[in-house]
């Protein structure tokens, strides 16, 4: 249970709880931040690390918002500095000269910046108050500390969003040219304020004016040729990147490599077994982990890496048990083979959770 070639950091606290967001992450009482960090760091310190980490990515959250001295403790205590890669989950407006500095020093190489759009009226609607230019000024804080691997978060089918709109979000990714960019069309799940406003009616945030599906399905299809003709082409389904700029720690969810998580409601894996830790901060500051469940690597190999522009290599008992939904995915243009390779066709992508799920049904 201790082989580990990536960790994860969950640090769950947030300045402002996002409309859409139903991550088990928010704003608490500062007494259970300070609590939750000598518990993780402790967590951290009781872990045998029997393989030298190469990865670590530290999400939320608003990890960026993390007390220097708190962030420094927690980064010591993972060995394998300097790592290949770690990442630090930034909030736009947390990122300050101070703080970039400290975070190179405590061996972040890497910032994820969770833009979601440069609209001000949408970023607005999702309860961030960032603007463009906000971003402009933390990316040139970042390089000016020696951070100049960093990706840039955007969200098609937020409230108030239009074809129009998100073509100048994509524009100014034409003039930041970030090595890496991720795009999600927007999930409404019941649980976020979002969804439960969109359930009975209401009006605060924007649920009547968000986009369609069709629509947000067809700016993501924009992105997709907006971002493959400025050099950074789709690699996973929501992840694209400059060629060698792709995300070395979440290569490893999708390629089914073991990592370690901390803190609440990380996910861990060990090439055979899962595990994860308790969800709420304060269940995970007085209770811990779960126990670990057998994980179906059959069964995943098809749930994540299909999700890699690259696609799989199944093997032939794979082919055989899999047949009949390879054959009727193939025939109805979701899938697509060449040679000993299977991977999602582009129509496909855009109904990867039909695909996915009848794997995992079988």
């Amino acid at each position: 249970m201790n082989r580990v070639a990536g960790v994860y950091i969950s640090f769950p606290f947030c300045a402002q709880k996002c409309t859409y967001c139903n991550f088990a992450s928010g704003v608490f009482p500062r007494s259970l931040q300070d609590e939750y960090q000598g518990v993780l760091v402790a967590e951290i310190e009781r872990h045998r690390f029997e393989w030298r980490p190469e990865t670590v990515f530290l999400g939320g959250g608003t990890p960026s918002s993390m007390e220097l001295p708190a962030l420094a403790a927690v980064l010591a205590a993972i060995p394998g500095r300097p790592w290949k890669e770690a990442t630090l989950e930034a909030a736009p407006g947390t990122v300050t000269a101070e703080r970039a500095r400290a975070w190179s020093a405590a061996g972040i190489n890497r910032v994820s910046l969770g833009v979601q759009s440069f609209i001000r009226e949408e970023i607005a609607a999702t309860g961030r108050n960032h603007r463009a230019e906000t971003v402009v000024s933390d990316l040139e804080t970042l390089r000016e500390a020696g951070i100049s691997n960093y990706n840039i978060d955007l969200i098609a089918g937020l409230a108030g969003q239009t074809m129009s709109s998100w073509r100048q979000s994509l524009d100014w990714i034409a003039r930041l040219s970030p090595p890496h960019c991720s795009v999600y069309m927007l999930e409404i799940d019941d649980d976020s304020r979002l969804g439960r406003e969109k359930l009975l009616g209401g009006v605060r945030y924007g649920a009547g004016r968000l986009p369609s599906e069709g629509e947000t399905a067809d700016m993501y299809e924009l992105a997709v040729d907006w971002l493959a003709g400025l050099g950074i082409p789709r690699y996973e389904i929501s992840n694209f990147a400059q060629p060698g700029f792709e995300s070395l720690h979440n290569l490893k969810y999708w390629q089914l490599e073991p990592y370690i998580g901390f803190g609440a409601d990380a996910h861990s894996f060990d090439g055979t077994e899962r595990w994860r830790n308790m969800e709420s901060p304060e269940e995970y500051v007085g209770a811990g982990s779960a126990e670990p469940v057998a994980a179906n690597l059959m069964e995943e190999k098809f749930f994540v890496g299909l999700r890699l522009t690259r696609g799989i290599c199944p093997t032939p008992q794979e082919w055989r048990r899999y047949e009949a939904p390879i054959g009727r995915f193939v025939n109805e243009g979701l899938l697509e083979t060449e040679g000993e390779t299977l991977r999602l066709t582009r129509r496909g992508v855009l109904l990867s959770n039909e695909v996915f799920q009848e794997f995992l049904n079988q």
